[in-house]
């Protein structure tokens, strides 16, 4: 349903019928197909939001839930940040808005375990979000994947939000990293080789030098 709604909406957002309120009702809908079948339109996301900006009146938190927590999804790009300079300050202050722009920064400063430790607190915040919990260790992987070189099997499974050790397994093979001898620690990659250098080349004529040295 996503894929077919898709064109429909991508027909409503064209010129100066992006911003007819009355679209709101087929948007808000393509929004919780979105959630329910696990896609991603942020066009049509963005759209709903300014169109909450311009029409105050017909804001709603559920939807805006819905669209920050499928940009959340969509780590690392920036997406979220997209979202929220189209929200009031004053709207980021209701529940469950606070809770997830929370989770946000957890994620955004690395804090994983910490993140599942307070969406556990809440886990009804993403309840019809299909497919959450895997994107975000998506991201986490590609973190890890940037980050270390190595990393101890237990620890990557905290990081994960402390998934059995066969969904573990599951997201090494996925990521092409080998489990070591010692079947503890995770061989994720050599960092050094994903350094690339680069040559810069400054020329400086003599007249620059003629003008610095006549002062």
């Amino acid at each position: 349903m996503a894929e077919a709604m898709r064109a429909h909406v991508a027909e409503l957002l064209k010129g100066i019928d992006r911003y007819n309120p009355e679209n709101l009702a087929t948007l808000e809908r393509y929004i919780a197909v979105q959630a329910m079948e696990n896609a991603y339109d942020l066009e049509a996301n963005l759209a709903v939001l300014k169109l909450y900006q311009f029409n105050p009146n017909y804001f709603q938190t559920t939807v805006t839930a819905q669209i920050l927590l499928k940009a959340l999804t969509n780590l690392p790009h920036t997406d979220l940040t997209l979202c929220k300079c189209l929200i009031e300050g004053v709207r980021l202050e209701e529940k469950p808005l606070t809770k997830i722009i929370e989770l946000a920064d957890l994620l955004e400063s690395c804090q994983f375990k910490l993140f599942w430790r307070v969406l556990q607190e809440d886990p009804d915040i993403i309840v019809g979000i299909q497919g959450f919990e895997d994107s975000i260790r998506k991201f986490i992987c590609h973190v890890v994947g940037i980050t270390y070189q190595t990393i101890e099997k237990e620890h990557l499974a905290e990081l994960l939000g402390g998934i059995p050790d066969a969904q573990t397994n599951q997201w090494i093979s996925k990521y092409g990293w080998k489990i070591e001898e010692n079947g503890q620690t995770v061989f994720v990659a050599n960092q050094e080789e994903n350094i690339k250098t680069k040559n810069i080349t400054e020329k400086i004529t003599f007249e620059n030098v003629a003008q610095i040295m006549a002062r």
